[in-house]
């Protein structure tokens, strides 16, 4: 018995559909890189409000604090920032972290700053701590050259590093072209978070840091004084040169545009 003509044409229908599928979702899919704030997921955006308030705790600067959280609609409301110092509070994250986002909270409301309750306090979401007359000072972030905010200039992946595990390499170089240590630099993923300085293996450059990534996770990295973020990063297999079929590392090279 021969198949009709509606017969084979449904077939084919089907048999395009899947391939289709299977293409965009398993061969090809879209990857976001470079990703605006607004578009992360709202777990990150909660990491990127704490790198804003971290950023202010170390400069003070409140219309850059402002500016930025522009950049998070819903995110960015001082009351929102004020319940999540409450809930990263609860879930026992370090009180610099608490601090910074209570602070910048209370600062944007043009009230005093406060200091971190004690976890046994129980303080609804939209309340602040208890405020002091004085903000106290800050425990200040190792801080770069003074100048504009650093910005991605290049992202590449690495097939010849000398390293025995896929890392995530950080350069970062001033206007003038030099490495510049002590920059603070923060890696998120699904299941966490993590964050390490620039300048600690000089003989790899004075701007130079690095963090083991592991196989199948995917990464978004920041700077504490940068509104740039990298994320898509993951560790991808190199398909051409010596280190063919291996996995490669990734680096990243953040520059601070020279000022006009």
């Amino acid at each position: 018995m021969k198949a009709s003509g509606g017969t084979l044409l449904m077939a084919g229908l089907l048999l395009g559909l899947a391939a289709g599928l299977l293409y965009g979702w398993v061969v090809q899919p879209v990857r976001l890189t470079d990703t605006a704030p607004s578009a992360l997921r709202s777990d990150f955006q909660d990491e990127y409000v704490g790198l804003i308030a971290a950023a202010y705790a170390a400069t003070g600067d409140l219309p850059r604090a402002r500016a930025r959280l522009e950049l998070l609609p819903e995110a960015g409301d001082p009351d929102h920032v004020a319940a999540l110092a409450q809930s990263w509070l609860a879930a026992g994250r370090p009180e610099r972290e608490i601090l910074a986002l209570a602070g910048l909270a209370s600062d944007l409301k043009g009230r005093p700053s406060p200091t971190a309750p004690s976890p046994s306090t129980v303080v609804p979401a939209t309340a602040l701590p208890t405020a002091r007359p004085t903000r106290p000072p800050p425990t200040p972030f190792p801080t770069p050259t003074p100048g504009a905010a650093f910005r991605l200039a290049e992202r590449a992946l690495v097939c010849d590093d000398p390293a025995e595990e896929p890392r995530l390499q950080v350069v970062v170089r001033d206007a003038a072209g030099r490495g510049v240590p002590n920059v603070l630099v923060r890696v998120i993923w699904d299941a966490g978070q993590d964050q390490f300085y620039t300048g600690l293996k000089p003989e790899l450059g004075l701007g130079f840091g690095d963090f083991t990534i592991e196989p199948g996770v995917e990464y978004a990295v920041q700077l504490a004084e940068s509104d740039t973020i990298a994320s898509g990063i993951r560790s991808e297999v190199c398909t051409e040169g010596p280190a063919e079929g291996h996995i490669g590392s990734w680096r990243l090279t953040f520059e601070q545009p020279s000022t006009p």
